[in-house]
């Protein structure tokens, strides 16, 4: 069975782009492609990939990209 995990901690490429102060989703990809630390989704659904935001904002803190 999977981990437990809060839906509110589920986030897209447009939420990411938000959080992060970016222009376009489109930019969350450039940082995948960039950075190979950046975390990997959890999910994919189709072309949407789902990450958790808790991940996303550690890496952040820690590449001092959250704004």
């Amino acid at each position: 069975m999977g981990r437990m995990v809060d839906a509110g901690d589920l986030v897209d490429a447009v939420l990411i782009a938000e959080r992060l102060g970016l222009s376009h989703s489109q930019n969350v990809h450039k940082l995948r492609e960039r950075h190979e630390d950046f975390p990997a989704p959890v999910a994919t659904l189709g072309r949407l990939r789902i990450w958790l935001w808790s991940e996303i904002e550690a890496w952040a803190r820690a590449t001092g990209r959250l704004r």
